[in-house]
């Protein structure tokens, strides 16, 4: 049986005060329509219909090709959205899922287990709701025993009805083709004078339709609408995201104090201290240790590597490396095994291979390093002449003494040497040792006692 889903996204959302769409929004490093859509996708969706309308081609520039489109022109409520989401599917057969691009907290196991009770049960329709604590404002689900009867939004609902805790979240499960024979039916006379989703349920109980509630965690449901909500919605996620490292065998000191990305993985063993984050495609191996205060973004780490006070940005860090405390590896550097980078070092698009030391206060931007390279304390790769920028080549068993200034392009070669000092703006030969500063010169008596 093909299952689709239509997910609402064509809101303005003014009370976010943003210039950004809502459903871009990001919370746990995503779109809030990212967490959607991947709650569908474990559904085993066939399909992905985005319904858009504010900002409809940022959504669509983000999206791109990995949806389908239609378009809620005037905001004229839900139903009228799912109307125009069910266009591309209204001849298929099978099941459809309705999802709302606000609610980044819904899980693909809580939809996989309402669909298949939904399945089993036969139902033209399923509502999936939750217990809420404080249910005002909320629409009530009345059941009279386990049957559903009906959906009452809270300014309809008589003070008995009001008691009711059981809540709707605004995500269904629907027959394709009972759902738009439900649509046609749909009128726009109230208040409002908006076309309600809700309504088509009360259209299917009416016709003696099979229809059902599937009651999911209350947390899973919750939308965003405010940058408070937005606050609430990435905290649910961290919490989530260090609870799942954790139990995957790594050890937090304290989980309130740091932050996880959703796609990050770590190995086993691995200890994170207070203060790190660690987003984006991130992937750190076993038996490191991460922190405190580290800011790690696209990053690959090998095992047993520490990193502690640093931030490193879509990089490549070997096995037994340590880095910093206070570094920074800026994008496309590629970092071997059993290297040290230390504290105050720049790495910037460069190759760096294994058993080398990077020393305190050095920039190393745009150049490939050989294995068992010293970088003495201070040494500067000069990449950029005020135009382009130029790579530097070491090659192994190099060593370069204090305050070195290395001119781009220039090339050191195996086994060379260069003088604390210096700055090299030629080649240096294998196992040559290169001097470039001035001779000491010393003038006597040249401060005079005015001077002092």
């Amino acid at each position: 049986m093909d299952i689709y889903s239509i997910i609402l996204a064509a809101g303005e959302g003014k009370r976010m005060k943003s210039n950004t769409a809502k459903p871009l929004q990001k919370a746990g490093g995503k779109a809030l329509i990212d967490h959607v859509i991947s709650a569908a996708s474990a559904v085993g969706i066939k399909e992905n219909i985005v319904v858009v309308g504010h900002k409809a081609d940022d959504v669509k520039a983000y999206l791109k090709d990995s949806v389908l489109y239609t378009y809620q022109l005037e905001q004229k409520g839900t139903g009228h959205a799912v109307m125009q989401g069910i266009e591309p599917i209204k001849d298929k057969e099978g099941i459809v899922m309705v999802l709302c691009g606000d609610t980044p907290l819904i899980d693909g196991e809580s939809l996989k287990a309402a669909l298949k009770s939904h399945i089993n049960a036969g139902r033209a329709a399923t509502v999936i709701t939750a217990i809420a604590p404080n249910p005002f404002g909320y629409g009530r689900v009345i059941r009279n025993g386990e049957k559903l009867t009906k959906i009452v939004e809270q300014k309809d609902a008589t003070p008995k009805e009001a008691e009711v805790s059981e809540i709707n979240s605004g995500m269904y499960f629907f027959d394709i083709k009972k759902l738009r024979h439900a649509l046609s039916r749909l009128t726009n006379n109230n208040a409002q004078g908006e076309y309600y989703l809700t309504d088509t349920i009360e259209i299917l109980l009416k016709d003696n339709e099979n229809v059902g509630a599937e009651i999911v965690d209350f947390e899973s449901i919750l939308g965003v609408n405010d940058r408070i909500q937005l606050a609430q919605a990435e905290a649910v996620l961290n919490r989530r995201n260090v609870e799942r490292i954790m139990l995957g065998g790594v050890t937090v000191i304290n989980p309130a104090a740091t932050y996880i990305g959703c796609d990050v993985k770590v190995g086993i063993d691995t200890i994170i201290y207070p203060g790190t984050i660690l987003e984006g495609s991130t992937a750190i191996g076993c038996g490191c240790i991460i922190g405190p205060d580290s800011k790690i973004t696209d990053t690959k780490i090998g095992d047993n590597t520490e990193v502690i006070k640093s931030v490193l940005t879509k990089s490549e860090v070997g096995n037994n490396v340590s880095v910093g405390p206070f570094a920074y590896m800026r994008p496309n550097s590629k970092v071997g095994n059993n290297i040290k980078i230390g504290d105050f070092v720049e790495i910037k698009n460069a190759n760096i291979d294994d058993g080398t030391k990077v020393a305190h206060l050095t920039y190393v931007g745009d150049a490939d390093v050989g294995k068992n390279v010293n970088f003495g304390c201070g040494t500067v790769v000069v990449n950029y002449d005020g135009i382009s920028k130029h790579r530097t080549t070491i090659g192994n068993d190099v060593f370069i003494g204090c305050n070195t200034n290395l001119v781009s392009p220039v090339t050191v070669k195996d086994g060379a040497f260069t003088a604390a000092g210096s700055t090299i703006t030629d080649e240096v030969p294998e196992n040559a040792l290169a001097i470039a500063r001035a001779k000491q010169v010393n003038k006597e008596d040249w401060v005079k006692p005015k001077d002092r």
